[in-house]
């Protein structure tokens, strides 16, 4: 890829330019493509997906039971369907997913206590998909099973209170519900300032920037010599009371780890002392890899909203599903009330056709009228199918008392990153707030360890940022993401260690290993294109010459 094809490429998102390497790499090596750069784990959770499948043929037999013509079934009688489905777990005991779904039932009624026909009742008119969702903003039987499993999982014990829920469409659906309805509630405005927590999942550096939101943007940054974590006088930007919101992925995205317990605590008594006003939006889909996690809304759980997702844990992405939580008594329900009269005319206006009392009606249940353009709000909610998958995920995971799918699932990623980096050939990092599940590979700072600092000037001078996960791509047929376009470091590299067999790790490694080296030998070879001989250059913009370019190839 020349220079100029180079620059053009470095307006697009990370996940764009993937795309194109993806390309690049498949038609310039005959080796087998090792794309890195996806977020999609390889591993999947089998006996919460067999209950699924086992539950779904019983609610066909169900279904058939009365039907209304040759191949058209009806929904299944409640009179006498937990008897059938006892007869139906007896009978078939011995098939996978059966004795799973068994235990389901059991918990749900000792510990979520509903009552075994009820619960059944819902699950298996759920799994035939033939009703809206009602109530639409998430099952009853699903809110019942999430809950206690967020509060596990995500915040660590129960003393938080009640958190509503929302059923999404994936992560990426409540982002986007967010957003709208904080702006269409007058929560947050145009020109507004917020902060993110960078390095951070690009499109929150991008969707603030759109005509939509025209947010001004301050960055709270991590610090890559602290383990990636947010120093004091970053943690202090937020006393700023112009800053409306705090953004951030926890544990990040792309640098993988967790906030150590004296920063988190620090971010709490910020809230509580100095901006009780603050909103925290905190994306905890990867707080499953970590031993012990807690969200920010265990510190903050007045002011936070929380966004899960179950896509990563269970190897779940197709499905699509994820949850809002915002717990009860919450802030943004306050600024709702008190806005002008005027704003709440207009608010009232726009959610009249959804409640008697639109005045009343809480900010989740707005984004859930939201989420439909208001007019279709009778046609709101996630599939009751998909919710029924989050319902077996979550039981799943309450009921393995000694965490034997989480420790399975972190050795998964723990073993990669080890292959990873010995295949580099540089220590593995040790970081016990680390999820293992990416890794950021800062090349000019293993340029300047491995070989000199002159050398690291020289490639972050001389090259586009973007220049060695474009070789990569060429010349090994390695698929990385450009850290850069996450505010990770220049010439930085994102490495997902969910998605390919343990030992292409070691060739990724060997690769960026092998690539740097040549880059080196270029260096080596050609004296007069170093930073001391050159024009002066500030880094990452000057002295990449399209020649130059080339002549590495």
């Amino acid at each position: 890829m020349k220079i100029s094809e180079e620059k053009k490429y470095e307006r697009l998102s990370p996940f764009e330019l993937k795309n194109k390497l993806i390309s690049m790499a498949q038609s310039n090596s005959e080796r087998m493509m090792l794309n890195a750069g996806r977020v999609n784990p390889n591993w999947i959770a089998v006996e919460p997906r067999e209950a699924f499948f086992q539950l779904g043929l019983f609610a066909m037999d169900e279904s058939k039971r009365h039907e209304l013509r040759p191949g058209f079934g009806s929904p299944a009688e409640k009179k006498g369907l937990v008897t059938r489905f006892n007869a139906f777990v007896k009978k078939n005991a011995k098939k996978s997913g059966v004795s799973f779904l068994k235990k389901a039932v059991v918990y749900a009624h000792k510990e979520l206590k509903m009552e075994p026909a009820e619960f059944i009742s819902e699950i298996v008119d759920a799994m035939l998909g033939d009703h809206y969702p009602t109530p639409d903003r998430i099952l009853e039987f699903n809110e019942k099973a999430v809950h206690p499993y967020l509060m596990k999982e995500i915040l660590g014990d129960k003393r938080y209170g009640k958190f509503d829920l929302f059923a999404t469409e994936g992560g990426t659906a409540a982002m986007a519900y967010i957003f709208n309805s904080l702006m269409e509630n007058k929560i947050l405005r145009k020109g507004d300032t917020i902060a993110l927590g960078t390095p951070i999942f690009t499109p929150y550096i991008e969707i603030p920037h759109l005509n939509d939101y025209k947010f001004v943007t301050i960055n709270v940054e991590q610090d890559e010599k602290k383990g990636w974590q947010y120093p004091d006088k970053e943690i202090k930007k937020l006393e700023n009371p112009k800053i409306k919101a705090f953004f951030l992925v926890h544990p990040s995205n792309p640098t993988s780890v967790s906030i150590q317990p004296e920063s988190f605590k620090k971010i709490a008594n910020l809230v509580k002392n100095k901006r009780k006003d603050l909103i925290i939006l905190t994306d905890d889909v990867y707080g499953t890899f970590v031993n012990g996690f807690k969200s920010l809304a265990a510190a903050a759980p007045h002011n936070t909203i929380l966004v899960y997702s179950f896509s990563k844990y269970f190897g779940a992405t197709g499905w699509r599903l994820g949850v809002i939580a915002i717990h009860e008594k919450n802030i943004l329900d306050q600024k709702i009330a008190k806005l002008s009269a005027r704003d709440k005319a207009i608010l009232n206006k726009r959610y009249s056709t959804v409640a008697l009392y639109p005045e009343k009606l809480k900010f989740i249940e707005r984004m859930v009228a939201d989420s439909r353009a208001v007019a279709l709000h009778h046609t709101s909610g996630v599939s009751t199918p998909q919710q029924v998958v989050m319902t077996l995920f979550s039981i799943f995971c309450l009921l393995d008392k000694k965490g034997v799918y989480k420790k399975r699932a972190q050795d998964i990623l723990l073993k990669r990153f080890k292959t990873l980096y010995k295949g580099i050939g540089i220590p593995c990092p040790k970081d016990p707030y680390g999820t293992h599940y990416y890794t950021i590979i800062d090349i000019p700072k293993l340029a300047q360890k491995r070989y000199s600092k002159s050398f690291a000037t020289y490639l972050v001078k001389t090259f586009e940022p973007i220049d060695f996960v474009v070789r990569l791509a060429q010349e090994r047929a390695v698929v990385l993401l450009d850290g850069g376009g996450f505010d990770a470091p220049n010439m930085s590299i994102r490495i997902s260690l969910a998605n390919l067999p343990d030992a292409a790790y070691e060739n990724i490694g060997k690769s960026i290993s092998w690539l740097l080296e040549q880059y080196y030998k270029h260096w080596k070879s050609n004296p007069s294109t170093s930073p001391q001989a050159s024009h002066k250059a500030s880094p990452g913009t000057a002295g990449r010459s399209a020649a130059r370019t080339r002549s590495l190839q």
